[in-house]
């Protein structure tokens, strides 16, 4: 049970036990009071409370932003031009909003650790818990290689000097000793790393402005040229309003895995200090000020640099290292600025070692809280004294490993290949949080739970989860769509852009099986498991000031 009084550090421990005989007439009060459950189930949850609202905020944020935001969306810019990228991830924030709404409604309600996926099983199905909750671990832990291969790229900017595979080796033993400490510590760390990619991108934004109007060595008034020449549209693979449309669909597809959702926040839910009040108040600020960097940063990449600069083009094709394939570093290098491009790259450096560190902790997570469902070995739930999950960190690292892929290959065809992995799987847990708030949302209806009353009520639902799962669920079909063009089919490329696709109704439909499990009712689904530790815990809290003036400060900025 949550801890209460000034001891808000303690475990937070659950346990209930419930039995059911679901063939006895219980009134419908007393129904979505008990577990369906015909056994006994007992839940234990040794993680601590101890991530301050700044950790949220901060952690909503780093986790979203890494190298696609400053080096990647380049790739966007070429192949639909200025205009298409914008219209792009200003487009998809409005489905990213939605998926948003779903999940700060359900969190809030009941913070507990992995939400969404445990969620998942609660309210729908346990079986599409089960297939949700490990494509939502495959999508964290492929993109910590993902930015471990980034790192490489960024280091080597500088020099070769460094063997890749001492670099990945020194990224991974950082990242497990990050992670193996308390929560705070990684909430801490995590926190300065993902204020400097803040500041950051404020700061490219603001180098946009000036440059732009002419404040730049060569005094260049460059404004909105590149919009006009070589144009805003840029035909991709077809000529003319098809091959326009192409490369508009191609940054749509850019921005769909360029702009995480509420993921990162949700992971954190049940680590949160006084989650009720702080929960509702992150989702909203993390998204605000995603779609505000996410939007500008599109816009800015545009206006700095034109879709078929060389630079830029030879940068992609010959996998040229860390910020040279920047959009922004193409820009300073056109405008002879010298020195900004190796700060740029220093700062992209952190933003991806930051990124892959917030992925080794919502992957760990996401694997912990599936072991507290029985759908992951029992070893799993294990903590150590410091209220981290061992084991589950461990897994993690390990599938880490697969970065040293980049011994053998091009970084460029690597991360080509771990972007379309995780693509689809982000697309398809997009689908399922949306999916899983429409059951939330039924039952809520049917039992009479009065939706006013939650800590958070999310408008414009129900219309709001079904825009936001249909365009998840169709986007997930179209990402790979290139490999069925002309001359592009290619068997690996295949694999990778649908492999998640065809797995999740594997995990689904093998789990059903196995375990016999039934798509739940409206009025079988319990939304009271856990409710009352969560409520007790949020009557018992009591707030203490940190004793350090600078981290008060903090708390009330990102607070």
């Amino acid at each position: 049970m949550a801890s209460s009084g000034v001891d808000y550090g303690s475990p937070v421990v659950y346990e209930k036990t419930v039995k059911v005989d679901p063939e006895k007439n219980v009134g419908l009060d007393e129904y979505r009071r008990a577990s369906i459950a015909t056994s006994v189930k007992t839940v234990l949850d040794s993680t601590h409370r101890k991530l301050k609202p700044r950790h949220i905020q901060l952690i909503g944020i780093g986790g979203t932003i890494g190298t696609a935001l400053y080096v990647q969306i380049g790739r966007g810019l070429m192949n639909g031009g200025p205009a298409s990228l914008f219209l792009a991830f200003t487009i998809w924030c409005t489905f990213i909003l939605a998926v948003t709404l779903c999940m700060a409604e359900m969190v809030s309600y009941l913070p507990i650790s992995s939400p969404f996926i445990r969620f998942a099983g609660r309210y729908v199905d346990e079986a599409f818990g089960f297939a949700a909750g490990w494509n939502f671990f495959i999508f964290e832990a492929a993109l910590v290689p993902f930015e471990i291969v980034a790192c490489n790229l960024v280091i080597h900017f500088w020099s070769d000097i460094v063997p890749t595979g001492a670099i990945i080796a020194i990224i991974l033993f950082l990242y497990a000793l990050i992670n193996l400490l308390a929560v705070k510590w990684y909430g801490e760390t995590e926190f300065w790393a993902a204020l400097g990619k803040v500041l950051l991108i404020i700061g490219l934004i603001i180098f946009t402005f000036i440059s732009m109007l002419g404040g730049n060595p060569i005094k260049d008034r460059y404004g909105f040229r590149y919009w006009n020449t070589p144009g805003a549209f840029a035909p991709l693979y077809r000529e003319g309003n098809l091959g326009r449309f192409l490369g508009f669909l191609q940054c749509l597809i850019q921005a769909s895995f360029t702009i995480a959702g509420p993921d990162y926040v949700s992971m954190a839910a049940g680590e949160a200090e006084n989650p009720r009040k702080i929960m509702p108040r992150a989702y909203r600020a993390v998204f605000y000020r995603l779609t505000a960097f996410f939007v500008l940063g599109s816009l800015c990449v545009g206006i700095n640099v034109p879709y078929d600069d060389p630079e830029l083009k030879a940068a992609f094709r010959d996998g040229k290292p860390g910020a040279a394939a920047s959009p922004y570093v193409v820009a300073m290098n056109r405008l002879r600025i010298e020195g900004l491009p190796h700060i740029v790259n220093a700062m992209v450096l952190g933003a991806a070692f930051s990124a892959g560190n917030s992925y080794v902790y919502c992957a760990s997570r996401s694997l912990y809280g599936l072991a507290l469902e029985g759908k992951a070995p029992k070893f799993m739930t294990r903590c150590t004294r410091n209220g981290v999950p061992f084991y589950c960190v461990t897994v993690v690292l390990v599938f880490a490993c697969l970065s040293f892929l980049n011994l053998g290959n091009n970084s460029a065809i690597v991360l080509e290949w771990f972007v379309a992995l995780v693509t689809a799987s982000q697309l398809i847990n997009f689908a399922v949080m949306c999916f899983t708030f429409l059951a939330f949302y039924k039952a809520c209806r049917v039992q009479g739970l009065d939706r006013r009353s939650l800590p958070f009520r999310a408008p414009l639902m129900p219309f709001a989860a079904y825009y936001g799962f249909v365009g998840t669920f169709i986007m997930a079909f179209v990402g790979g769509y290139t490999v069925f063009l002309d001359d592009n089919w290619n068997v690996p490329d295949f694999l990778f852009a649908y492999m998640m696709i065809f797995t999740f109704p594997v995990l689904y439909l093998g789990w059903k099986l196995l375990k016999k499990t039934k798509v739940k009712k409206a009025h079988e689904v319990d939304l009271q498991e856990d409710l009352e530790e969560i409520e007790e815990y949020t009557r018992n809290f009591q707030e203490v000031d940190d004793q350090n003036a600078f981290n008060r400060w903090m708390d009330k900025i990102f607070g």
